[in-house]
């Protein structure tokens, strides 16, 4: 198998390295995080001039026909940046259930929006009480008149929508006679009501309350029931694409960790010079390296068709990517000493986002239950 990138994938990540590095600075960073919208609308269109907002759609849906390794480039420089933008969200999730099981007004109506950088969606399916449950449901719509053709109404409630607060669209799972189906649903539809909140990475998510909420026919996605494996699959490539950002974090750690070590003095010498802090040092390079072996095995095997490899791997991956994150975001931490967890420094705030990426969408407990899982059913 050949593990080279193409020229147009180093391009891209080229690219993105060079904006990150010129354009997207920790404080600007820092500054952004406190703004209203809490991420960067002109990086978003400029992420948009890049291409990478179009990059995982086909070319008839006018996208770049890009696959998972291609968001595992895009996701790693974002990692390194630490980018607040909602790509996750709304290019990963969102615009993966659009593409996959839209139907073709649907995929002309957003993606090109996706692509453009005019359009925001947010996930809202995971609901209090059913922690990582993709399967635990209980908002309900309901035929109006008993038609389905007439419309829908939905009731319920959602947590921890992921870039909710900025979204124009929701995409809402809710439970039919038949089973978990989703919806697109405006976001400032009447019945739709939004707390929003800052999350502790400095990212924006946003509790959903749906009251009567209407919507047409032409909003339900894929067929009436049939919502769950289209999620399974969606966050199955954003824990994908999560892998990747974390690996982008932890590479970007180790270079500020070294750079720290190697101009911090003690004793009249560069704390570097001692061996115990460079078998530390050795030890988080290596870890990072097994995690990045384990997002590329994940973005390879998270576009099969096979749902239950995908599945396998990609929990076996975050299990694993999470592990490895935690043990080098601590290492940095405690190398900077007391700077480590400070506001100002940009350590805290990778190994704030590393802890957030570990419990996204089921912590390594529960994907290792989940890899286990799938081994049995084998």
């Amino acid at each position: 198998m050949d593990f080279n990138y193409t020229e147009e994938q180093l391009a891209i990540q080229d690219t993105l390295r060079r904006f990150i590095a010129k354009d997207y600075g920790f404080e600007h960073r820092r500054a952004t995080a406190k703004s209203a919208d809490g991420f960067d609308r002109q990086a978003w269109a400029t992420f948009a001039e890049f291409g990478i907002l179009a990059l995982p759609f086909p070319e008839d849906m006018g996208g770049l026909n890009g696959n998972g390794v291609d968001t595992m480039l895009v996701m790693e420089m974002l990692g390194r940046g630490l980018a607040l933008e909602p790509y996750i969200a709304t290019v990963v999730l969102c615009g993966g259930l659009i593409r996959d099981a839209g139907n073709t007004a649907q995929q002309e109506s957003i993606i090109g929006g996706i692509a453009g950088g005019e359009r925001l969606l947010a996930l809202a399916h995971y609901e209090a009480n059913g922690r990582y449950d993709l399967a635990h449901v209980t908002t309900t719509a309901t035929a109006n008149g008993g038609d389905a053709n007439s419309g829908w109404k939905l009731n319920g409630a959602k947590v921890v929508a992921l870039g909710a607060p900025a979204a124009d669209t929701l995409v809402v799972s809710a439970k039919t006679a038949k089973g978990i189906s989703l919806f697109l649903v405006d976001a400032k539809a009447a019945g739709v009501r939004l707390r929003a909140y800052p999350t502790q990475d400095g990212a924006r998510a946003g509790d959903v309350k749906l009251v009567n909420v209407e919507v047409n026919a032409e909003a339900l996605i894929g067929s009436d029931g049939g919502g769950l494996p289209l999620v399974e699959r969606a966050v199955d490539y954003a824990n994908a694409a999560l892998c990747a950002e974390a690996v982008g974090i932890m590479s970007a750690l180790n270079e500020v960790t070294l750079e720290y070590l190697k101009t911090r003095k003690q004793f009249g010498v560069p704390i570097g010079k001692f061996q115990a802090l460079q078998h530390r040092m050795a030890d988080t390079v290596v870890a990072t390296e097994q995690a990045r072996s384990m997002a590329i095995n994940a973005a390879v095997r998270v576009d099969s068709a096979d749902a239950a490899e995908r599945s396998r791997t990609v929990a076996a991956a975050k299990a694993y990517v999470s592990a490895q994150a935690r043990f080098v975001g601590q290492q940095a931490v405690q190398l900077h000493g007391g700077m480590g967890v400070t506001d100002e420094l940009n350590v805290a705030h990778y190994f704030k986002r590393l802890t957030m990426i570990g419990l996204t969408f089921g912590d390594a407990d529960y994907q290792l239950g989940k890899f286990s899982d799938t081994l049995l059913a084998a």
